[in-house]
């Protein structure tokens, strides 16, 4: 189960993140000791789901989660899906707010041009935790120059 800081009082509580799993859905796992991110499976109890090429789908993971405030909780795309197949997160990372208790569902789209069957318990995600800020806005005229300035969009070349 994913595990994150809670702060308790003064000190941080590194116990873990509740969370609500449908019946026959599956609990978000780490594949290794040092993953950062948990993976999500599909929750498809009556019937897989055809991908299309090139075509989206909205997949359901079963799964509810109850974060502490002051932490997000993004969807990424899982490497090996992209690489072998062409599978990958649409609005990645798709974001989870604290104050969200709906069902955590994966846009995935197939870049690929085969289909692309989903079944019941396939890893098709990964969530990560992670600790943000808010900020206010302040509307000002003009901005501090930098060095860079308004250069951007490979402005500082490919090569190192």
């Amino acid at each position: 189960m994913p595990s994150i800081p809670r702060k308790l009082g003064n000190k941080l509580d590194r116990s873990s993140i509740r969370i609500s799993i449908s019946r026959g859905a599956k609990a978000p796992c780490y594949s290794s000791s040092e993953a950062a991110g948990a993976d999500l499976c599909a929750w498809l109890p009556e019937k897989e789901m055809i991908l299309s090429a090139g075509e989206w789908i909205l997949v359901p993971t079963g799964l509810r989660i109850e974060l502490p405030p002051g932490f997000e909780a993004q969807i990424r795309p899982r490497s090996g899906l992209a690489a072998k197949y062409g599978i990958t997160v649409l609005n990645s990372p798709g974001t989870v707010d604290s104050d969200y208790r709906g069902e955590i569902k994966v846009i995935l789209i197939n870049l690929s041009k085969n289909d692309f069957t989903i079944r019941d318990g396939d890893r098709i995600a990964q969530i990560v935790f992670s600790r943000h800020e808010r900020f206010e806005f302040e509307a000002v005229a003009t901005l501090d120059a930098t060095e860079r300035g308004e250069n951007g969009f490979g402005s500082t070349g490919i090569k190192s």
